[in-house]
């Protein structure tokens, strides 16, 4: 009789190491995940390495090109590292500002410029700057400890005033004055040649009357600095009557100044009434005008041409029924002949 063949014991786990997970059909199981080959393993790497070196130097690159904004230490900046063409902020405008940014933080960046490490020079933005300084002090918030800043590369301290003056005419605009004393203190400090090539360089988009009548407020500025409070409220049809007299008057400056210095002035208000006053006391200058040629020159008759020559000799008129063609070609021949 045959020997039977004793049966392993049943696994009653079986079932259980098999059953799909939940969603998955029965008939097709789950594969065990493999792990990835060394070369996949590699390949996945190097693109993230380069993946990221790429993205620090956009980074890097955005910095260097002031398009990161950038959050900055309000004590890392140095807001004297341009001679700044706003003189004053009116204290309504500076205290919209200061609510707008307690409501809606700052949505303007600042522009600086990078002087050594953690350092920072101030192009443009003195008002936010000024006003983010006041809410850090007026309330101890953290969130106004710092400004967020475009950092700025200017290839010269040219390029760096003009940006400071190019902002504020967009933004708020300046004064005639202000205009002025930024034209002279930037040919002070040597950004520019003199005072002419600095009102180019800095208003160069600016209309030759606006230029001219800037020019004329830098006499202002030279004359009447020390002695006037409040400069940027000094009209235009005012400037530019304070100015005439001081180019027709050479003792116009001192005149003026001891007016000034002897005038009780508590407001912009009142130190524009003592200039206005001032102004229309003092005696025109009149220009003495340049006396005529003792011996003008005549009208000279040849034939039928009349010749007449202007005062300075630099224009010879000809007239007459004697200008025939054949006189014009003539006498364009003889010209030729004497310029060669």
């Amino acid at each position: 009789m045959a020997k039977r063949k004793r049966l392993t014991p049943a696994r009653p786990d079986y079932l259980e190491d098999n059953r799909p997970a939940p969603g998955l059909n029965p008939m097709f199981p789950a594969e065990t995940p493999r792990a990835a080959p060394p070369v996949a393993q590699v390949a996945g790497a190097t693109a993230a390495q380069a993946a990221l070196e790429e993205l620090s130097g956009e980074l890097r690159a955005a910095r260097a090109e002031g398009r990161l904004v950038q959050d900055l230490p309000l004590d890392a900046i140095e807001e004297t590292y341009l001679v700044r063409d706003r003189m004053t902020a009116d204290d309504a405008d500076m205290e919209a500002l200061k609510e707008s940014l307690k409501a809606r933080g700052q949505q303007t960046p600042i522009e600086v410029v990078e002087l050594t490490e953690g350092r920072y020079g101030l192009i443009s933005g003195w008002r936010r700057l000024a006003a983010l300084r006041a809410l850090k002090q007026d309330t101890g918030e953290a969130r106004f400890e710092t400004v967020r800043a475009f950092l700025r590369q200017p290839q010269s301290a040219s390029d760096a005033y003009v940006a400071m003056v190019e902002e504020n005419e967009i933004r708020v605009g300046l004064s005639y004055y202000e205009r002025a004393r930024i034209v002279a203190r930037a040919a002070e400090q040597g950004v520019y040649p003199d005072e002419a090539a600095a009102l180019r360089g800095l208003f160069a988009s600016a209309s030759r009357a606006k230029r001219s009548k800037i020019g004329s407020f830098i006499a202002i500025y030279h004359a009447l600095d020390d002695h006037l409070r409040f400069t940027s409220a000094i009209p235009e049809r005012l400037g530019l009557a304070v100015a005439k007299i001081l180019k027709d008057d050479p003792g116009a400056a001192s005149k003026l100044s001891r007016v000034l210095a002897d005038a009780s002035v508590g407001t912009w208000e009142d130190e524009n009434q003592v200039l206005t006053r001032a102004v229309a006391g003092l005696p025109k200058v009149e220009r003495s005008k340049p006396k005529a040629e003792q011996n003008p020159k005549q009208v000279e008759t040849i034939g039928n041409i009349h010749l007449k020559q202007s005062r300075n000799g630099a224009q010879l008129v000809l007239s007459g029924k004697g200008l025939s063609d054949e006189f014009v070609a003539d006498l364009r021949d003889w010209l030729n002949a004497r310029t060669r």
